[in-house]
């Protein structure tokens, strides 16, 4: 396993590597000028521009300002926001990532427990009424853009019934010193609609991946001789065909890691979350490079990271991968 490991983490490091060497070149030749955004309430002289050039290096060569900047990320610095200038970018993503980790988690949690279980529901009721409406609300689920429901969820949940705050991740007017579960409260009431929003529309990909999958494994030879020697069919789905049936899942879930982080910028913007997610929508309308670039390589770090997840998740369920 060392072995496979070490190629595995040579493999990730290369696909890092490419990965940041494609988005730094891609976003310096983007049109527009990152700092028309940080001067435009006000008149500057060409002097002055050229100054600011100077200071955030955008006068300088591409590849020069390449090698600045991978020199400088080695040693953990990401350089400094143009957009929300002195504000250095690494502070600015670490101040963003628990907002990140709490909605993408909340999402991937209840995308895989609730999404897995309604799809080995419906595999073993197939045909049936509770698998027929199930795949219609998946469908219409995964066919439902995030940023129109949550702006449904908005009207009638906050605007409408005022049952939910519609905005932040917090009550600016409660107390901080307020007791520990009415912040924890607070804090779920402004968590349900965002997470409720993403996991809805990820949720059924899980289900019809997992009905698929399940399906598959239930016809399979061993599945026949299990319910032979007399076990249940809850034993027979649960203890026999489900790990089998784990393997298109595990895909889906390496495929979905960045969600723990990024979220969805849309959803994260009408909700005005402030997570890693928002922040890339800033960095992206105020042309900042340094900071859209640090957003851009957490995701692209856990997208590798992902797969190297999904790798390992086969390398311990199947014994065949495990193989020379």
């Amino acid at each position: 396993m060392i072995g496979w490991l070490i190629r595995r983490g040579l493999q990730a490091v290369l696909t890092f590597a490419a990965a940041i060497v494609i988005l730094f070149f891609l976003m310096r030749v983007t049109p527009g000028d990152p700092l028309m955004r940080m001067t435009e309430d006000r008149q500057i002289s060409v002097a002055e521009m050229a100054r600011l050039k100077h200071r955030f290096g955008l006068d300088q060569p591409l590849a020069l300002q390449f090698i600045t900047f991978t020199s400088a990320a080695i040693r953990g610095d990401l350089g400094v926001s143009i957009y929300r200038y002195p504000d250095r970018v690494l502070d600015l993503i670490v101040a963003r990532l628990p907002a990140s980790l709490l909605l993408g988690g909340t999402v991937l949690l209840l995308n895989f427990t609730i999404g897995v279980w309604l799809g080995v529901l419906q595999a073993a009721r197939r045909g049936q009424f509770i698998d027929r409406w199930l795949t219609r609300l998946s469908l219409s689920g995964y066919a439902m853009p995030s940023f129109w429901l949550a702006l449904v969820l908005v009207y009638f949940l906050s605007t409408r019934w005022r049952l939910l705050p519609s905005a932040q991740m917090t009550d600016p007017l409660l107390d901080p010193s307020a007791p520990f579960a009415v912040r924890t409260f607070d804090l779920l009431r402004h968590l349900l609609m965002p997470a409720f929003t993403l996991a809805i529309v990820t949720i059924a990909a899980t289900m019809q991946y997992q009905r698929t999958a399940m399906l598959e494994v239930l016809r399979l030879d061993f599945v026949l001789a299990a319910r032979a020697r007399g076990l249940t069919e809850s034993q027979v789905r649960w203890r026999h065909a489900w790990r089998n049936a784990l393997f298109p899942v595990l895909t889906l879930f390496g495929l979905w890691l960045p969600i723990l982080v990024s979220g969805s910028v849309f959803v994260e913007r009408i909700f005005n979350w402030p997570g890693l997610g928002s922040l890339a929508w800033e960095a992206i309308n105020g042309r900042d490079y340094p900071l859209l670039l640090g957003t851009s390589m957490i995701v692209t770090l856990l997208v590798i990271l992902g797969g190297v997840c999904t790798d390992l998740g086969y390398w311990l369920l199947d014994p065949r991968v495990r193989r020379p």
